[in-house]
């Protein structure tokens, strides 16, 4: 109760000020004259900014003070955030969205790593998944939010600048208040009474000795280990087609719909609504029956069907609300199972290179190729569909990978190091 629902305020700030673009764009490209594939490449750069500093952001969260760096980036996004603002051209916007890549890299792995601070592995996919709630929350709240914003229109500036403007200002408040709020380890935290706070770093000890009396694989290991590839190349396939379809998402309905910019961020909201659902569930169940290979596979299965029927005829705005919720709930259940994996049988510095890692993949290379790749055939063929059904592809081969991996459940019991 006191972690848990910061930090989700964190990250729905976070994806507010990461995906608010996929709003603006329904105003943006006619003030500015920018057509699908410069909006796309743009949004898909903020990936590449984001790689550079994500692996070293990650190690800095586990050796020195997740407090202190997750404050540095909150406050460095929200300045750039509202920089948005002030573009004119493709190269400004292309350069601004680089350096929110930049501003924002090691948020989300920072997170994941300090949750393994704090809660033992049979508690974390629920862990992760009350975390990840913010991806839909942010969605759901956020984009209503945001399209009410593009019809400001104050001191000659438009709706979309106000946007940027406007959801620029959380993350630099609650970037001072993290600062002071966060707690690093169990040991430190004086709001918790001493048996509970002596309760949770025997449990967390013991774990640890446990993975250990196994195996203790050191960094480098760790990023050359089997399952970190495969988890890597996982996640990087998940994750291009998530946001490929949330940044194109608006767009896709608007031009389905022909309804004014609020309905159709309203609109929005459905499927991330049904995707948190879908995330808790998985999240509580994989912990339940300790399994994580199925949980993580048929998600993405289930994505790939509903994307798979989405290309192959133009179904109207209904049918195609109905299917894109189905593969987004799909794309969303998969997380919390597929990230309580890496602690499975990394610790320590091993886990937090590897766990950012992972998401430098997928953050970097799926996150810049899937909307620049559904961007690209969008105004190639003047349809979306070309670009599902490449991710209908990747997503089934993808589904596979999970059920290769051997980690299935607790590798060790935390008594085994006892």
């Amino acid at each position: 109760m006191r972690l848990l629902p910061y930090v989700l305020l964190l990250y729905i700030i976070a994806y507010l000020d990461r995906n608010n673009l996929a709003t603006a764009a329904l105003q943006m490209p006619h003030d500015l004259g920018f057509n699908d594939r410069v909006i796309g490449f743009g949004a898909g750069i903020f990936a590449l900014g984001y790689v550079i500093l994500e692996i070293p952001g990650t190690l800095i969260v586990e050796r020195w003070s997740a407090r202190r760096w997750i404050t540095r980036i909150m406050i460095s996004w929200g300045l750039v955030t509202m920089g948005m603002a002030l573009v004119r051209t493709p190269h400004q916007f292309y350069t601004v969205r680089f350096l929110l890549g930049l501003a924002e890299a090691g948020f989300f792995p920072g997170i994941i790593v300090y949750l393994t601070h704090w809660f033992i592995y049979e508690d974390r996919a629920k862990a992760v998944a009350g975390f990840m709630a913010a991806i839909p929350f942010a969605y759901a709240i956020g984009s209503p939010i945001s399209g009410l914003l593009l019809g400001v229109h104050w001191g000659g500036l438009r709706g979309w600048q106000w946007l940027f403007i406007l959801e620029g200002l959380p993350a630099l408040f609650f970037g001072v208040i993290t600062w002071f709020y966060l707690t690093d380890w169990p040991h430190q935290a004086k709001w918790l009474p001493a048996d509970e706070r002596e309760w949770v770093i025997n449990k967390l000890e013991s774990e640890k000795r446990a993975k250990k009396s196994v195996r203790a694989y050191t960094v480098w290991q760790a990023l050359r280990h089997r399952d970190v590839l495969i988890l890597t190349s996982l996640h990087f396939v998940q994750n291009g087609s998530a946001y490929a379809l949330a940044f194109w998402l608006p767009t896709m309905l608007k031009r389905l719909s022909g309804l004014s910019d609020v309905k159709v961020t309203l609109l929005v909201a459905l499927p991330n609504l049904l995707g948190f659902v879908a995330m808790q569930v998985n999240g509580w169940h994989s912990d339940r029956t300790a399994e994580r290979r199925w949980h993580t596979a048929i998600p993405l299965w289930v994505a790939a069907a509903a994307l798979l029927v989405l290309s192959k005829a133009d179904w109207g705005t209904i049918p195609s609300l109905f299917l894109f919720s189905i593969a987004a709930a799909g794309l969303l259940a998969f997380l919390p199972s597929f990230w309580a994996m890496p602690s499975a049988f990394l610790c320590d510095s091993a886990a937090a290179m590897a766990t950012g890692t992972i998401n430098c993949v997928a953050a970097g290379l799926g996150g810049f190729l899937g909307p620049a790749l559904v961007g690209y055939q969008a105004a190639r063929t003047h349809s979306f569909r070309s670009g599902f059904a490449v991710l209908v592809v990747a997503l089934l081969i993808a589904g596979v990978l999970p059920l290769t991996l051997r980690v299935r459940g607790h590798v060790v019991s935390p008594s085994a190091g006892q």
